[in-house]
């Protein structure tokens, strides 16, 4: 390890990283902010576009999903398997629009082999043939089938913890804990990236996201990817009548992210249509290096691309370079 890596841990406690999160708020955002100009570039946003690729019936009882089959007063339509073709097209469109990274989620429980796998497959080899990065959900999965995607070319695996060991039981009995990290595992252990990271206002404590994010840490690597989500509370849901959290909150979650996981992208993800402007460029401060881009994430809404291209116009002149959407601001340099 580098000298410049020595910084890089796996060894926080939940009391420590539960510290940090109480600092003083303009405390930690500095904190967090000369980590996150130490490890990236702080005029670089990467825009990510999310696409349900099949659309709810999902076994599993995710208090906060509007997708799972248990929550029958949801008013969503379920949707079978999308056509390869189309969902190629959806990417290029997102690839025109600026998005360097395609996401596509799939409501499983896990992964089964046949016809309807095969077509994921091509899926992330068009994306890649796109030259995007191809980021698939699926639930559960095999080695073989892992071995698969890697094969196709799939940049990362996203399968988020959600919240912290002690709290999951509260959202989640379908599936455990311990089933999430041996899926978290098996896709590293074929040279996939992992996309995980978690949802805050679900009534856990401050304890709880420290907990979260000290299983993150603890992993060697840490996950490449962090999503950030803030509940969206659906009507239907057991979780439908959670009050949205305060901005401040998220902006918090970000730099405590960065102190504790100072390599990964963090990515600002569902909650993000309720933040006004200002909230989100503190958050970008804080730590946030990418946002998903487009109206929706999955089934719940996303700030609209006409809000989004304001905020980019705010902080900074968007530009191409090497075939990459990027963001430089208005400033003097890293």
């Amino acid at each position: 390890m580098s000298a410049a890596d020595q910084t890089i841990r796996h060894d926080w406690t939940v009391e420590q990283i539960v510290t940090l999160h109480e600092l003083p708020l303009l405390e930690l955002v500095g904190r967090a902010n000369a980590v996150h100009r130490r490890y990236h570039d702080p005029n670089r946003v990467q825009k990510a576009s999310l696409l349900s690729i099949k659309t709810g019936g999902c076994p599993e009882n995710c208090a906060y999903c509007p997708q799972s089959a248990h929550h029958r007063e949801v008013a969503l339509t379920r949707d079978r398997l999308m056509d390869p073709a189309r969902v190629l097209a959806m990417a290029a469109k997102a690839r025109a629009a600026g998005a360097e990274r395609f996401c596509m989620g799939a409501a499983w429980r896990q992964v089964r082999d046949g016809k309807e796998f095969d077509a994921v497959i091509a899926m992330v080899e068009g994306v890649r043939a796109l030259g995007m990065e191809a980021c698939v959900t699926l639930g559960m999965l095999k080695p073989h089938q892992a071995e698969r995607l890697a094969a196709a070319g799939l940049t990362a695996y996203n399968h988020n913890l959600d919240t912290s060991p002690e709290f999951y039981g509260r959202i989640i009995s379908t599936r455990t804990y311990e089933d999430r990290l041996e899926t978290l595992a098996t896709v590293r252990a074929f040279g996939i990236d992992l996309c995980c990271g978690g949802i805050i206002g679900m009534g856990e404590t401050v304890r709880d996201r420290a907990s979260m994010l000290q299983v993150l840490a603890a992993m060697t690597p840490h996950p490449e990817s962090v999503p950030i989500n803030a509940l969206v509370p659906v009507k239907g849901t057991p979780l439908a009548d959670r009050p949205l959290i305060d901005p401040l909150e998220l902006v918090r979650m970000v730099a405590t992210t960065r102190l504790v996981m100072p390599v990964a992208t963090i990515r600002l993800s569902a909650g993000r249509s309720a933040l006004n402007r200002e909230a989100q460029i503190l958050c970008l401060l804080a730590g946030a290096n990418s946002v998903f881009y487009g109206e929706t994430l999955l089934t719940t809404p996303n700030a609209e691309i006409g809000e989004d291209a304001e905020l980019f116009a705010a902080i900074g002149k968007p530009h191409r370079a090497g075939g990459a959407q990027a963001v430089e601001l208005a400033h003097g340099g890293q």
